[in-house]
């Protein structure tokens, strides 16, 4: 075995790890969990957090576009309830990438999880909107192919909407930021 394939599965193991403990949270009740696993992730560093009702909060079921001079999503929906909102910069040579792809892995294997919606690089749109409108956290600019949007539909002890958003700059600006919204009623 060469030495970079070593240090890559290594480089593996360090990543996954830590991650695995997040698959236990995955089964569990509240998806609260996954985003408290985040925040302990040695790699994850939080720049951002908020707790706030919210109605008629704006979900995108579809890419940004401009439609009549005014960006909007190409499809939505609107739901009332608790938003909670959490920006990480992820360092240490970790991607985004990486740690969106483990919290997918986790979410798929959930019973109770269903995608809505799920897009890649341009094909979400313009990232500075995705920034800028959607999430209102200007870090989260970065370059178009390698911004992902996810969003899940989650039923627990409650419904909820779980939004996930990846974003790079450089490698050393890399920002993942999700969205919980647990709907009201």
């Amino acid at each position: 075995m060469t030495r970079v394939r070593r240090a890559g599965l290594r480089r593996g193991a360090i990543v996954l790890g830590p991650l695995v403990l997040l698959c236990s949270a995955a089964l569990a009740v509240d998806p609260r969990t996954l985003l408290q696993d985040l925040d302990d992730y040695p790699h994850a560093r939080q720049v951002d957090s908020a707790s706030e009702e919210v109605i008629d909060h704006e979900i995108g079921l579809g890419a940004m576009q401009k439609i009549r001079g005014v960006w909007r999503f190409k499809h939505s929906e609107r739901y009332s309830g608790t938003l909670l909102r959490y920006t990480w910069q992820i360092v240490d040579g970790f991607s985004s990438m990486e740690i969106m792809h483990d919290l997918v892995a986790q979410l798929e294997r959930r019973d109770d999880s269903r995608l809505l919606f799920s897009c890649a690089g341009r094909a979400c749109g313009p990232g500075a909107q995705w920034a800028n409108r959607v999430f209102k956290q200007r870090v989260l600019y970065g370059v178009e192919d390698k911004q992902r949007y996810r969003v899940y539909a989650l039923r627990a002890d409650a419904d909820y909407l779980m939004v996930l958003y990846s974003s790079a700059r450089t490698a050393d600006r890399q920002y993942f930021h999700v969205d919980l919204l647990r709907v009201a009623g």
